[in-house]
């Protein structure tokens, strides 16, 4: 209801779900969507966290070397996994199982080989983007489960502050085309708009799609019903469903143990995928005569063409015939197209950079959301000569949020550079030092007033990403101009990229200094209201 007693409009009642949704869970949210973001472009991440890794050049003897490598490292294992070099990982990364070992994580033993010499390269102990990934639909130090349920609900906020906005801004396509600057409210609410409108199909799409993930968790009961609440009997049925049954040919000569016609079955493995390339192989019983080899190709620029089918060999290069794939629904097919669009694993380089940039934009319209709360309320703030509590506390938690987690990521880039190579649990100091800074960044705004927080936190973000090329060369990494001039792109993409964000961020900066964002107080004749302001007053008319 309104003031006055009457009845609101569809509009206005969407108006508070708009703000309250987007405010309830906006820090989560923007956390969710700056590190899902960072997720697009991991491979070319993790590269930059590993130096060595950055001097290995592919050839057309990689696959040959990594085997022979594989040869002297794990001669008695079950099984080993090469996974080749790509445009965005330049190394060969081979694992192994050896005979009895358990049959997860801890069974698997992985390093990584230079691509062109396949030596073993020292690469310092690292969670690399994979952090960022995990991070983004798990969070850290909660159970798999919760974390989930968490980044669920999270989304289920983001898909009611979407719909809610576009009915209640009515012209909202219209004042997508105006932006009106230094009008403190008018110009956060344009850009905000602006950032809506702009990737608004991609916010809507990776938020339900989001929660495609996430359905069997937080709507379980179908399961429940069909497995009497044993749930994982359905993932493990699905697994077994999925196997393959391998038969060599009847024609076929016995096989020869010891023996791997590598060469010949990448090449026919190639005419196979019309070109497209092998992505990473698995040879079961190496040097055994029923040894066999299961061949990935390369992601396809296809939503709808994964998971892609797969070759078998045996390992003297004969085609092993496995049968057809068993039939799926339709809403299974839907599902995993669900999943491709989501995680973009289609998406060549180009089309990756558009979903990374469209990640920025909506990172920024939930950030800009979260500011435009406190802009509108500065008039009756300044009317009153008092900033009320929960205003403050959102002042706080919206620098530590935004501020304090770019301080923590660009921290995290510096850490896994300068820590010992040889530091006992290295990847978890790495951890350790981004939520530490992101606590000092909570914190912080605390002791400042609201503009030298904003100045403070986001100049030092800008600082540390601006100098990560710098960082990287004078640590063992490729220097800027020696990656862009050897076409190492994963490496030279992520710098620049790194400074471009920072020169934004030192806009920002700019801004807040001149008072676009954080505003410089008022002249009035009451030195309190000046205090209020200078505490708090964000996006104020100069």
């Amino acid at each position: 209801m309104r003031p006055d007693g009457k009845p609101e409009g569809l509009r206005q009642s969407m108006s508070w779900l708009h703000t309250y949704a987007g405010l309830l869970l906006g820090w989560l949210l923007f956390a969710m969507f700056l590190t899902g973001t960072l997720s697009y472009v991991r491979d070319e991440i993790s590269a930059w966290m590993k130096p060595p890794v950055q001097h290995s050049f592919a050839d057309a003897h990689t696959a040959d070397r990594a085997v022979e490598a594989l040869r002297k490292l794990a001669p008695d294992a079950e099984q080993w996994t090469v996974e080749l070099p790509t445009v965005r990982q330049p190394a060969v990364e081979v694992s192994w199982r050896a005979k009895g070992a358990p049959q997860d994580r801890r069974g698997r033993k992985v390093v990584t080989l230079d691509a062109g010499t396949g030596e073993v390269l020292k690469v310092p102990e690292t969670r690399g983007a994979d952090f960022f990934y995990r991070f983004h639909f798990e969070f850290y130090g909660l159970s798999v489960y919760t974390g989930r349920i968490l980044a669920g609900i999270a989304a289920f906020f983001m898909l009611v502050a979407i719909i809610s906005g576009v009915i209640t801004h009515k012209k909202i396509f219209v004042e997508f085309f105006t932006f009106r600057p230094r009008k403190g409210q008018r110009s956060w609410l344009d850009a905000h708009n602006a950032l809506a409108v702009l990737g608004l199909p991609f916010h809507f799409v990776l938020t339900f799609t989001g929660l495609l993930l996430l359905m069997f968790m937080l709507l379980p009961w179908g399961l429940d019903a069909a497995y009497d609440g044993q749930r994982m009997q359905f993932y493990q049925e699905r697994r077994v469903l999925l196997e393959p049954k391998l038969e060599r040919p009847a024609d076929a000569p016995p096989p020869a143990a010891g023996v791997l016609a590598l060469d010949e079955i990448l090449r026919d493995a190639g005419r196979q995928w019309d070109g497209r390339g092998v992505d990473s192989f698995l040879v079961r019983h190496p040097g055994q005569a029923d040894s066999t080899v299961e061949l990935r190709p390369a992601s396809s620029d296809r939503m709808t063409d994964y998971p892609a089918r797969r070759l078998y060999y045996a390992a003297d290069g004969t085609r092993l015939d496995a049968p057809p794939e068993p039939p799926t629904a339709w809403s299974t097919d839907v599902y995993r197209t669900m999943i491709n669009v989501h995680i973009g694993r289609f998406a060549g380089p180009a089309l990756r950079w558009m979903f990374f940039l469209s990640g920025i934009a909506g990172t920024l319209m939930v950030a800009t959301g979260l500011i435009l709360w406190v802009v509108k309320r500065l008039p009756e703030r300044r009317k009153a000569g008092a900033t009320p509590f929960s205003h403050r506390l959102v002042e706080v938690l919206n620098v530590g949020a935004i501020g304090g987690l770019s301080v923590a990521i660009a921290g995290y880039f510096w850490l896994n550079h300068l820590l010992p190579a040889d530091l006992p649990d290295r990847a978890l100091w790495e951890i350790r030092g981004f939520f530490c800074l992101w606590l000092l960044g909570a914190l912080h705004p605390l002791l400042r007033t609201h503009r030298q927080a904003w100045v403070e936190q986001l100049s030092v973000a800008a600082v540390l990403l601006f100098l990560l090329p710098a960082l990287n060369a004078l640590t063992g990494g490729l220097p800027l101009w020696r990656s862009l001039a050897l076409g190492q792109w994963s490496v030279a993409g992520f710098e620049l990229s790194a400074m471009a964000v920072a020169v934004l961020l030192a806009f920002a900066v700019r801004k807040v200094r001149a008072g676009a964002v954080a505003g410089a107080p008022r002249k009035t004749a009451a030195a309190k209201r000046a205090r209020v302001a200078d505490a708090g007053e964000i996006g104020v008319q100069q």
